[in-house]
Protein backbone atom coordinates (compact mmCIF):
# COMPACT_ATOMS: atom_id res chain seq x y z
CA UNK A 1 0.00 0.00 0.00
CA UNK A 2 2.74 2.03 1.04
CA UNK A 3 4.64 1.47 -2.49
CA UNK A 4 1.28 2.29 -4.59
CA UNK A 5 1.09 5.75 -2.52
CA UNK A 6 4.58 6.29 -3.62
CA UNK A 7 3.96 5.68 -7.11
CA UNK A 8 1.39 7.84 -6.99
CA UNK A 9 2.87 11.12 -5.25
CA UNK A 10 5.51 10.64 -8.16
CA UNK A 11 3.21 10.73 -10.98
CA UNK A 12 1.71 13.52 -9.44
CA UNK A 13 4.99 15.42 -8.76
CA UNK A 14 6.08 14.39 -12.07
CA UNK A 15 2.95 16.24 -13.80
CA UNK A 16 3.08 19.01 -11.63
CA UNK A 17 6.54 19.64 -13.08
CA UNK A 18 5.95 18.92 -16.38
CA UNK A 19 3.12 21.99 -16.13
CA UNK A 20 5.36 23.90 -14.59
CA UNK A 21 7.77 23.87 -17.10
CA UNK A 22 5.28 24.48 -19.96
CA UNK A 23 3.72 27.60 -18.06
CA UNK A 24 6.99 28.69 -17.79
CA UNK A 25 7.77 27.95 -21.26
CA UNK A 26 4.80 29.69 -22.80
CA UNK A 27 5.06 32.73 -20.48
CA UNK A 28 8.85 33.53 -21.79
CA UNK A 29 7.58 32.94 -25.43
CA UNK A 30 4.78 35.35 -24.68
CA UNK A 31 7.03 37.61 -22.79
CA UNK A 32 9.47 37.50 -25.84
CA UNK A 33 6.85 38.06 -28.76
CA UNK A 34 5.30 40.85 -26.59
CA UNK A 35 9.31 42.53 -26.32
CA UNK A 36 9.70 41.82 -30.37
CA UNK A 37 6.30 43.67 -30.72
CA UNK A 38 7.43 46.48 -29.47
CA UNK A 39 10.86 46.94 -30.52
CA UNK A 40 10.60 49.89 -32.95
CA UNK A 41 13.73 51.71 -32.38
CA UNK A 42 17.29 51.24 -34.33
CA UNK A 43 19.73 53.17 -31.82
CA UNK A 44 22.13 52.88 -34.76
CA UNK A 45 21.07 55.11 -37.49
CA UNK A 46 24.85 55.59 -38.69
CA UNK A 47 24.58 51.48 -39.36
CA UNK A 48 21.29 52.23 -42.09
CA UNK A 49 21.60 52.70 -45.99
CA UNK A 50 17.84 53.20 -46.98
CA UNK A 51 14.84 53.87 -45.83
CA UNK A 52 11.32 52.95 -47.60
CA UNK A 53 8.36 54.93 -47.17
CA UNK A 54 4.95 54.87 -49.00
CA UNK A 55 1.63 55.88 -48.21
CA UNK A 56 -2.03 55.00 -49.14
CA UNK A 57 -2.39 57.25 -52.14
CA UNK A 58 0.42 55.50 -54.35
CA UNK A 59 3.51 58.26 -53.32
CA UNK A 60 6.79 56.09 -52.09
CA UNK A 61 9.93 57.66 -51.35
CA UNK A 62 13.23 55.57 -50.95
CA UNK A 63 15.95 57.70 -49.20
CA UNK A 64 19.21 56.22 -49.63
CA UNK A 65 22.31 57.24 -47.91
CA UNK A 66 25.42 58.21 -50.44
CA UNK A 67 28.52 59.50 -49.75
CA UNK A 68 27.81 62.95 -50.94
CA UNK A 69 24.59 63.01 -48.04
CA UNK A 70 21.02 61.40 -48.45
CA UNK A 71 19.29 61.39 -51.93
CA UNK A 72 15.26 60.67 -52.37
CA UNK A 73 14.65 58.13 -55.42
CA UNK A 74 18.54 58.40 -57.22
CA UNK A 75 16.95 62.14 -58.41
CA UNK A 76 17.34 64.87 -55.86
CA UNK A 77 19.68 65.85 -52.86
CA UNK A 78 17.55 65.38 -49.41
CA UNK A 79 16.71 68.14 -46.90
CA UNK A 80 18.65 68.04 -44.46
CA UNK A 81 16.33 68.87 -41.64
CA UNK A 82 14.27 66.29 -42.74
CA UNK A 83 16.50 63.44 -42.44
CA UNK A 84 17.28 64.35 -38.86
CA UNK A 85 13.89 64.15 -38.19
CA UNK A 86 13.41 60.82 -39.59
CA UNK A 87 16.42 59.57 -38.21
CA UNK A 88 15.53 61.41 -34.57
CA UNK A 89 12.22 59.19 -34.57
CA UNK A 90 13.82 55.61 -35.74
CA UNK A 91 16.20 56.43 -32.85
CA UNK A 92 14.21 57.17 -29.97
CA UNK A 93 10.78 55.93 -30.94
CA UNK A 94 9.61 54.43 -27.72
CA UNK A 95 6.19 52.61 -26.77
CA UNK A 96 3.58 54.72 -24.33
CA UNK A 97 1.37 51.84 -24.12
CA UNK A 98 -0.36 49.35 -25.52
CA UNK A 99 -3.87 49.98 -27.55
CA UNK A 100 -6.73 49.38 -24.90
CA UNK A 101 -8.61 46.14 -26.35
CA UNK A 102 -11.61 48.25 -26.90
CA UNK A 103 -9.91 50.57 -29.43
CA UNK A 104 -7.76 47.84 -31.09
CA UNK A 105 -10.42 47.13 -34.04
CA UNK A 106 -11.18 50.35 -34.97
CA UNK A 107 -7.35 51.69 -34.58
CA UNK A 108 -6.55 48.68 -37.12
CA UNK A 109 -9.76 49.40 -39.66
CA UNK A 110 -8.23 53.37 -39.66
CA UNK A 111 -4.52 52.00 -39.91
CA UNK A 112 -5.19 49.56 -42.78
CA UNK A 113 -7.02 52.66 -44.99
CA UNK A 114 -4.27 55.32 -43.93
CA UNK A 115 -0.89 54.28 -42.31
CA UNK A 116 2.40 54.58 -43.30
CA UNK A 117 4.29 51.72 -44.65
CA UNK A 118 8.10 52.08 -43.49
CA UNK A 119 11.01 49.50 -44.10
CA UNK A 120 14.52 50.32 -42.96
CA UNK A 121 17.71 48.48 -44.44
CA UNK A 122 21.06 48.13 -43.20
CA UNK A 123 24.06 46.32 -45.43
CA UNK A 124 22.44 43.14 -43.95
CA UNK A 125 19.17 43.90 -45.69
CA UNK A 126 15.60 44.80 -44.26
CA UNK A 127 16.05 44.73 -40.19
CA UNK A 128 12.85 46.64 -39.54
CA UNK A 129 9.60 47.16 -41.01
CA UNK A 130 6.16 48.92 -39.18
CA UNK A 131 3.07 50.95 -40.18
CA UNK A 132 2.74 54.36 -38.78
CA UNK A 133 -0.77 55.42 -38.57
CA UNK A 134 -3.05 58.51 -37.11
CA UNK A 135 -2.48 60.58 -34.33
CA UNK A 136 -4.14 59.84 -30.83
CA UNK A 137 -6.89 61.71 -29.78
CA UNK A 138 -4.29 63.88 -27.41
CA UNK A 139 -2.18 64.67 -30.71
CA UNK A 140 0.71 63.35 -28.65
CA UNK A 141 1.12 59.83 -29.73
CA UNK A 142 1.08 58.18 -33.09
CA UNK A 143 -0.68 54.17 -33.77
CA UNK A 144 2.38 51.92 -35.17
CA UNK A 145 2.51 48.44 -35.40
CA UNK A 146 5.41 46.02 -36.25
CA UNK A 147 6.29 43.63 -38.90
CA UNK A 148 8.17 40.09 -37.90
CA UNK A 149 10.68 40.11 -40.69
CA UNK A 150 11.12 36.41 -40.39
CA UNK A 151 7.38 35.50 -41.35
CA UNK A 152 6.51 38.69 -43.00
CA UNK A 153 3.15 39.02 -41.23
CA UNK A 154 2.67 42.11 -38.86
CA UNK A 155 2.17 41.65 -34.99
CA UNK A 156 -0.96 41.16 -33.71
CA UNK A 157 -1.02 44.54 -31.20
CA UNK A 158 -0.76 47.45 -31.99
CA UNK A 159 1.04 50.22 -29.73
CA UNK A 160 0.45 54.38 -29.18
CA UNK A 161 4.39 55.28 -29.81
CA UNK A 162 6.08 58.81 -28.83
CA UNK A 163 9.24 60.54 -28.79
CA UNK A 164 10.11 61.26 -25.16
CA UNK A 165 10.55 65.08 -24.22
CA UNK A 166 8.58 65.72 -28.22
CA UNK A 167 5.37 66.64 -27.69
CA UNK A 168 3.17 66.06 -30.84
CA UNK A 169 2.44 63.04 -33.07
CA UNK A 170 4.96 61.16 -35.20
CA UNK A 171 3.74 60.38 -38.85
CA UNK A 172 4.65 64.39 -40.67
CA UNK A 173 8.10 62.80 -39.92
CA UNK A 174 7.31 59.54 -42.53
CA UNK A 175 7.57 61.57 -45.92
CA UNK A 176 5.99 59.61 -48.74
CA UNK A 177 6.04 62.14 -51.39
CA UNK A 178 9.07 62.77 -53.41
CA UNK A 179 8.62 66.64 -53.55
CA UNK A 180 8.82 67.33 -50.29
CA UNK A 181 11.71 65.54 -49.23
CA UNK A 182 13.73 67.81 -52.41
CA UNK A 183 16.64 69.88 -51.11
CA UNK A 184 15.14 73.48 -51.57
CA UNK A 185 18.39 75.25 -53.01
CA UNK A 186 17.90 76.50 -55.83
CA UNK A 187 21.31 78.40 -56.52
CA UNK A 188 24.67 76.96 -54.49
CA UNK A 189 27.46 78.65 -56.43
CA UNK A 190 31.01 80.32 -55.39
CA UNK A 191 33.36 82.47 -57.30
CA UNK A 192 35.45 79.44 -58.21
CA UNK A 193 32.39 78.03 -60.11
CA UNK A 194 30.99 81.07 -61.77
CA UNK A 195 32.11 82.69 -65.37
CA UNK A 196 29.64 84.69 -65.96
CA UNK A 197 25.92 86.25 -64.29
CA UNK A 198 23.41 88.01 -66.79
CA UNK A 199 20.93 90.12 -65.27
CA UNK A 200 18.32 91.09 -67.25
CA UNK A 201 15.26 93.50 -66.19
CA UNK A 202 13.05 93.41 -69.09
CA UNK A 203 10.64 96.33 -67.66
CA UNK A 204 13.77 98.65 -67.13
CA UNK A 205 16.31 97.17 -69.43
CA UNK A 206 18.81 100.18 -69.18
CA UNK A 207 19.62 98.91 -65.94
CA UNK A 208 20.23 95.40 -66.51
CA UNK A 209 23.76 94.32 -66.42
CA UNK A 210 26.76 91.63 -67.07
CA UNK A 211 29.29 90.28 -64.67
CA UNK A 212 32.47 88.01 -66.25
CA UNK A 213 34.81 86.55 -63.55
CA UNK A 214 38.10 85.93 -65.52
CA UNK A 215 39.50 84.91 -62.23
CA UNK A 216 38.56 84.55 -58.41
CA UNK A 217 39.95 88.44 -57.78
CA UNK A 218 39.31 89.62 -61.78
CA UNK A 219 35.84 90.70 -62.86
CA UNK A 220 34.58 92.93 -65.24
CA UNK A 221 30.71 94.95 -65.06
CA UNK A 222 29.42 95.67 -68.74
CA UNK A 223 26.24 97.58 -68.47
CA UNK A 224 23.03 96.84 -71.09
CA UNK A 225 24.84 97.93 -74.43
CA UNK A 226 27.63 95.89 -73.47
CA UNK A 227 30.06 98.78 -72.85
CA UNK A 228 32.24 98.05 -69.71
CA UNK A 229 31.63 100.25 -66.53
CA UNK A 230 33.42 101.15 -63.45
CA UNK A 231 32.56 98.98 -60.34
CA UNK A 232 33.34 99.14 -56.59
CA UNK A 233 35.06 96.51 -55.80
CA UNK A 234 33.86 95.53 -52.30
CA UNK A 235 30.18 95.53 -53.95
CA UNK A 236 31.13 93.06 -56.89
CA UNK A 237 32.63 90.38 -54.26
CA UNK A 238 29.67 90.85 -51.59
CA UNK A 239 27.24 90.33 -54.75
CA UNK A 240 29.35 87.17 -55.75
CA UNK A 241 28.99 86.04 -52.43
CA UNK A 242 25.13 86.52 -52.45
CA UNK A 243 24.49 83.08 -54.81
CA UNK A 244 25.40 80.62 -52.18
CA UNK A 245 22.73 78.64 -50.68
CA UNK A 246 19.77 80.62 -51.66
CA UNK A 247 16.40 78.40 -51.55
CA UNK A 248 12.89 78.87 -52.80
CA UNK A 249 9.61 78.70 -50.35
CA UNK A 250 7.22 75.79 -51.67
CA UNK A 251 7.50 74.07 -54.85
CA UNK A 252 4.34 74.15 -56.84
CA UNK A 253 5.70 71.79 -59.95
CA UNK A 254 2.89 70.06 -60.98
CA UNK A 255 0.52 71.30 -58.47
CA UNK A 256 -1.65 74.02 -59.74
CA UNK A 257 -1.06 73.81 -63.60
CA UNK A 258 -3.63 76.04 -64.34
CA UNK A 259 -1.40 78.75 -62.52
CA UNK A 260 1.57 77.47 -64.32
CA UNK A 261 0.11 77.70 -67.41
CA UNK A 262 -1.28 81.15 -67.17
CA UNK A 263 2.48 82.39 -66.13
CA UNK A 264 4.05 80.45 -69.16
CA UNK A 265 2.05 82.62 -71.51
CA UNK A 266 3.48 85.75 -69.70
CA UNK A 267 6.98 86.94 -70.22
CA UNK A 268 9.10 87.54 -67.08
CA UNK A 269 9.99 90.62 -65.32
CA UNK A 270 13.47 89.45 -64.90
CA UNK A 271 16.05 86.49 -66.02
CA UNK A 272 18.94 85.54 -64.60
CA UNK A 273 21.51 83.92 -66.63
CA UNK A 274 24.44 82.21 -64.88
CA UNK A 275 27.01 80.26 -66.66
CA UNK A 276 29.77 77.74 -65.25
CA UNK A 277 33.06 77.71 -65.90
CA UNK A 278 32.33 74.60 -68.08
CA UNK A 279 30.32 76.57 -69.78
CA UNK A 280 27.15 75.37 -69.28
CA UNK A 281 24.38 77.96 -68.73
CA UNK A 282 21.42 77.81 -66.68
CA UNK A 283 18.26 80.23 -66.32
CA UNK A 284 16.29 81.58 -63.58
CA UNK A 285 13.07 83.31 -64.75
CA UNK A 286 11.09 85.47 -62.45
CA UNK A 287 7.48 86.44 -62.46
CA UNK A 288 5.02 88.28 -60.07
CA UNK A 289 2.36 87.11 -58.17
CA UNK A 290 -0.84 88.58 -57.82
CA UNK A 291 -1.00 90.52 -54.75
CA UNK A 292 -3.20 89.11 -51.43
CA UNK A 293 -6.01 90.87 -50.76
CA UNK A 294 -5.27 90.45 -46.86
CA UNK A 295 -2.24 92.13 -47.01
CA UNK A 296 -3.78 95.74 -49.18
CA UNK A 297 -6.31 95.38 -46.64
CA UNK A 298 -3.76 95.76 -43.59
CA UNK A 299 -1.35 98.46 -45.07
CA UNK A 300 -4.04 99.95 -47.06
CA UNK A 301 -1.69 100.21 -50.63
CA UNK A 302 -3.22 98.87 -53.48
CA UNK A 303 -0.17 97.03 -54.92
CA UNK A 304 -0.28 95.65 -58.52
CA UNK A 305 1.77 92.64 -57.82
CA UNK A 306 2.68 91.05 -53.99
CA UNK A 307 5.54 92.87 -52.65
CA UNK A 308 7.02 89.62 -50.60
CA UNK A 309 6.58 86.77 -53.20
CA UNK A 310 6.69 85.99 -56.70
CA UNK A 311 7.38 82.85 -58.54
CA UNK A 312 10.57 81.50 -59.94
CA UNK A 313 10.65 78.76 -63.12
CA UNK A 314 14.18 76.94 -63.30
CA UNK A 315 15.77 73.51 -64.27
CA UNK A 316 15.31 74.44 -67.87
CA UNK A 317 12.32 75.87 -67.70
CA UNK A 318 10.90 72.28 -65.91
CA UNK A 319 10.25 73.50 -62.64
CA UNK A 320 8.03 76.67 -60.79
CA UNK A 321 8.43 77.29 -56.99
CA UNK A 322 6.99 80.43 -55.00
CA UNK A 323 10.15 82.28 -53.60
CA UNK A 324 10.56 85.04 -51.06
CA UNK A 325 11.82 88.76 -52.21
CA UNK A 326 13.61 88.69 -48.62
CA UNK A 327 15.62 86.15 -50.40
CA UNK A 328 15.81 86.67 -54.01
CA UNK A 329 15.88 90.35 -53.83
CA UNK A 330 19.23 91.14 -53.29
CA UNK A 331 19.87 89.23 -56.66
CA UNK A 332 17.33 91.16 -58.71
CA UNK A 333 19.83 94.65 -58.28
CA UNK A 334 20.19 97.01 -61.18
CA UNK A 335 23.91 98.06 -62.10
CA UNK A 336 23.73 101.13 -59.89
CA UNK A 337 24.11 99.13 -56.87
CA UNK A 338 27.78 98.47 -58.03
CA UNK A 339 28.65 102.31 -58.52
CA UNK A 340 31.97 103.54 -57.03
CA UNK A 341 31.33 105.55 -54.10
CA UNK A 342 32.44 109.39 -55.15
CA UNK A 343 34.30 110.87 -52.19
CA UNK A 344 33.49 114.67 -51.20
CA UNK A 345 35.85 116.94 -51.76
CA UNK A 346 35.67 119.41 -48.44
Amino acid sequence: MKKFSSVIIIAVLLILAVLSVFIYKSKHASTTVDEDARNFKIKDTAAITKIFIADKEGDNATITRTPKGWVVNEKYNCRTDAILNLLEVIKHVEVKMPVPKTAKDAVLKLMASTALKVEIYTKDGLVKQYYVGHETPDSEGSYMILTDIETGENYKDPYVCFIPGFKGYLIPRFIAKENEWRDRIVLNYIPPQLKQIKVQHFNMPDSSFTVDLNSTTSFSLKNSKGSEIPFDEMKMKQYLAYFQNISYEVLITGKNKKLTDSLFVNKPFAVISITTTDFKTSEYKFYNKTPNAAITSEIGVNYQNDPDRLYLQFANDKEWALIQYFVFGKLLITQAYFEPNVSVKK
